[in-house]
């Protein structure tokens, strides 16, 4: 439908696409819906998919994550898997270690630890550990398991 107006000596014509809009909006909505619906399924995935690699779990540490590389100790494994986990977040303080349960110092223990003997290395950041271990551990703490503790 075209309609004309006057305005002054230039005459406009415009062409009414509303009617054309309106039959054509419920056609364009199904396929904007449509084209949603692929890219979120195309995105999503979430779960593991078979013979597909499984997530790594960055607050944990396993003798299955450093396999045949060969350190000397647990500082080692950590300094080349984990090294956020000596990160110092401030001008005070360590990160503190503890062995089966264990308070045993600062992340300089951890030289002393061969990885033959342990199952599973956990970090916690500095809110954790305090929560859990009280004062002088804002720097967080490094949880180790043995292969012995792990037996029982």
């Amino acid at each position: 439908m075209r309609r004309t107006f006057l305005q002054g000596a230039v005459t406009v014509t415009c062409v009414d696409a509303s009617v054309t809009l309106t039959q054509g909006m419920p056609r364009v909505r199904f396929v904007l819906a449509i084209a949603v619906l692929v890219a979120a399924s195309a995105c999503g995935g979430g779960g593991a998919q078979p013979g597909g690699t499984t997530p790594v779990d960055r607050e944990s540490l396993r003798p299955e994550e450093w396999g045949t590389r060969n350190f000397y100790s647990a500082y080692d494994a950590i300094a080349a898997l984990r090294p956020a986990w000596l990160n110092l977040r401030g001008p005070e303080g360590q990160v503190q270690v503890y062995v089966d349960d264990n308070h045993l110092g600062g992340v300089e223990v951890l030289r002393t630890i061969r990885p033959s003997s342990i199952a599973v290395m956990k970090h916690l950041d500095g809110i954790q550990a305090s929560a859990r271990y009280g004062l002088n551990h804002d720097q967080g703490a490094i949880l180790v398991s043995t292969r012995a503790t792990r037996r029982n």
